[in-house]
C-alpha cells in the first residue's frame, strides 16, 4: 500500500499546482477587468475621482450625489461598461469554443461565417426593410443562427467532422459577404452609413434596455457552457476517444456548438460584430493558463478585458475623434493572426 502512496503523491502536487496556476490566472484577470472599469468610470471628456463614481453608483441607494456625476456614469459610462463587459465575455466564450471543437486556433465565429451572417441579416434589414433599434438586433440574431443551421447541414455526411465544417464555414462567410456587397449598391447613403456603423462593431449609445436580451442569454448560457465543459475535454481528444469514454460525440459537438453559437448571436445583436474578439481570447488564455485547467472562464474574462481596453483606446488615445471599438480590436486582431500564422510557420505546422 505504501507504494502507491507514494507513487500518487507527485500527481497530486502536479494537479495542485495546476489548480493553484488557475485560480491565479482567475484571480489575475478579474484584478485587471476592476482596472479596466474603473479606468472606463473615471476618464473621459469629464473626467471624475473614483469618491465621486462611487457615490453616483450609490445613490440609487443613497439618494443623495452629483446630478451631473449621476447622468455621466448611470447614464453613459456604466450602460457602455456594462455593454462591453457582457458583449466581451459572450464573443470570448463563444470563440474558445468554437475553436476547441474544432480543433483549429483559426476557427471561430469571425472565421466561420456566424458573425457575418448576423451583419448580413442585419444590413438586410436596415436597407431594404428600413428597420431600426431593437428590430435590426433581432434580425442580427436570426441571421446568425440561420447561418448556423445552414452550415451544419451542409456539412453534414453521416457526422460532422470539424475540418468540413470549417471549409462549409469559410464558404457561407464569403457568400454572406457577397451578400452585404450586393445590398450596399441597392442602399441609400444614409442607409450605408447606418450599416457601417453598426457592421464596424461599437458599444456607442449602449442603453441597459437593449443589453437585457444579451443579460438574459449570459444567465442561460454561461452556465450552461461551463457544465458542458467536461464533453469538451473529451471531444479535444479526438471523436474515436472521445467515444472510447462514453462520450455521445455528435451530441456533445452540437450542443456546445449550438451554445456558442447563441452567444455569438447575442452579443453581435447587441453591439455588432466586433472584430477578432471571440478569435483572440482563447489563444491569449491559453498562453496563460498553459496546462491549468480548462480556458472557458478565463477566455470570457480575456474576451471583456480586451473589449474593455480596446474601447478605452478608441476613445482616449487615436486624438480627438473618438473610433468605434470594432476599429482597434480589428487592428490589434489582424496583428495577432499575423503573430499566430509566423508562429505556426517557425514550428513547421504552417503547410
Amino acid at each position: 500500500m505504501a507504494p502507491a502512496i507514494a507513487g500518487a503523491s507527485p500527481v497530486g502536487k502536479v494537479r495542485s499546482t495546476l489548480r493553484h496556476r488557475y485560480r491565479l490566472t482567475v484571480a489575475g484577470l478579474l484584478v485587471l477587468l476592476a482596472g479596466l472599469a474603473t479606468i472606463a468610470l473615471t476618464v473621459g471628456d469629464y473626467p471624475l475621482p473614483a469618491a465621486d463614481v462611487l457615490a453616483a453608483l450609490l445613490s440609487p441607494i443613497t439618494g443623495s450625489g452629483d446630478k451631473a456625476a449621476e447622468f455621466i456614469v448611470l447614464g453613459v459610462r456604466l450602460p457602455r461598461l456594462t455593454a462591453g463587459l457582457m458583449a466581451g465575455a459572450a464573443f470570448g466564450l463563444s470563440g474558445v469554443i468554437f475553436q476547441t471543437v474544432l480543433r483549429n486556433p483559426l476557427a471561430s465565429p469571425d472565421i466561420v461565417g456566424i458573425s457575418t451572417g448576423a451583419s448580413a441579416a442585419a444590413v438586410f434589414a436596415i436597407v431594404i426593410l428600413g428597420w431600426g433599434g431593437l428590430a435590426v438586433s433581432l434580425a442580427a440574431c436570426g441571421g446568425a443562427l440561420g447561418i448556423a443551421i445552414a452550415i451544419y447541414a451542409l456539412a453534414w455526411r453521416d457526422g460532422v467532422t470539424p475540418y468540413r465544417l470549417v471549409l462549409v464555414g469559410i464558404g457561407a462567410a464569403a457568400m454572406a459577404s457577397s451578400l452585404i456587397s450586393w445590398l450596399f449598391t441597392r442602399a441609400r447613403i444614409f442607409d450605408v452609413q447606418k450599416a457601417l456603423s453598426w457592421l464596424t462593431g461599437s458599444l456607442n449609445g449602449a442603453s441597459f434596455a437593449e443589453m437585457a436580451p444579451l443579460a438574459g442569454a449570459l444567465l442561460l448560457l454561461l452556465p450552461l457552457a461551463l457544465v458542458l465543459s467536461r464533453q469538451l475535454t473529451a471531444l479535444q481528444l479526438g471523436d474515436d476517444t472521445a467515444r472510447g469514454l462514453g462520450t455521445r460525440v455528435e451530441l456533445a459537438r452540437l450542443s456546445l456548438l449550438g451554445t456558442a453559437v447563441l452567444l455569438a448571436a447575442f452579443a453581435t445583436a447587441a453591439v455588432g460584430p466586433i472584430a477578432f474578439v471571440a478569435f483572440v481570447s482563447g489563444p491569449i488564455a491559453r498562453r496563460i493558463l498553459g496546462p491549468a485547467g480548462r480556458p472557458l472562464l478565463p477566455s470570457a474574462l480575456v474576451g471583456a478585458s480586451v473589449t474593455i481596453g480596446a474601447d478605452q483606446i478608441a476613445q482616449h488615445l487615436l486624438g480627438r475623434n473618438q473610433l468605434p471599438v470594432g476599429v482597434v480590436t480589428g487592428a490589434l486582431g489582424a496583428l495577432f493572426l499575423i503573430y499566430l500564422l509566423a508562429a505556426a510557420n517557425r514550428s513547421g505546422q504552417g503547410g
